[in-house]
């Protein structure tokens, strides 16, 4: 079993309304080896909502107090990404996946990079918030592109 972001499976959950579908995530839920997951909405965001990034540091940072999760208006909305977090964290103990397959960049799911903060699409090293705690509970975590350059590999 494995744990996907929710948008990557085709489900409407990104801040803006829409997904990331991608039809490799999509056979993987439709045939019973995945279970989408969407941190954001777990920690009580609505979608739409407005975009935010991680100032001060990265997914650690953030979990530590140390950071914190910014709308581009100015909003603190850390205290959501945590309790999503933390959701997220019971539903992967619960399941035991075999990997949890994040999209790539987002302040909650990024794996290794993530936007820098300033909503200017730079990229920046770190983990989302998610992620950052998933891993430190010792889950095996790979953002979508990572998966599907693997998969092509393999073929």
């Amino acid at each position: 079993m494995l744990i996907i972001s929710a948008c990557l499976c085709g489900i409407d959950c990104t801040y803006n309304g829409k997904n990331n579908r991608n039809p490799i995530f999509e056979e993987l839920l439709r045939s019973g080896q995945a279970l989408p997951v969407c941190p954001e909405q777990l920690g009580g965001l609505e979608t739409p909502r407005t975009a935010a990034e991680i100032i001060g540091g990265a997914g650690q940072e953030v979990l530590a107090g140390q950071a914190r999760v910014m709308t581009r208006q100015g909003t603190e909305v850390s205290a959501k990404y945590i309790r999503g977090a933390e959701q997220t964290l019971k539903i992967a103990r619960t399941v035991d996946p075999e990997l949890v397959v994040f999209k790539s960049r987002s302040p909650a799911c990024g794996v290794g990079a993530i936007y820098d903060g300033n909503f200017s699409s730079r990229l920046k090293e770190g983990d989302g918030v998610a992620a950052a705690l998933l891993k430190r509970h010792g889950f095996k975590i790979v953002d979508n592109e990572t998966y599907i350059s693997r998969l092509r590999q393999n073929c």
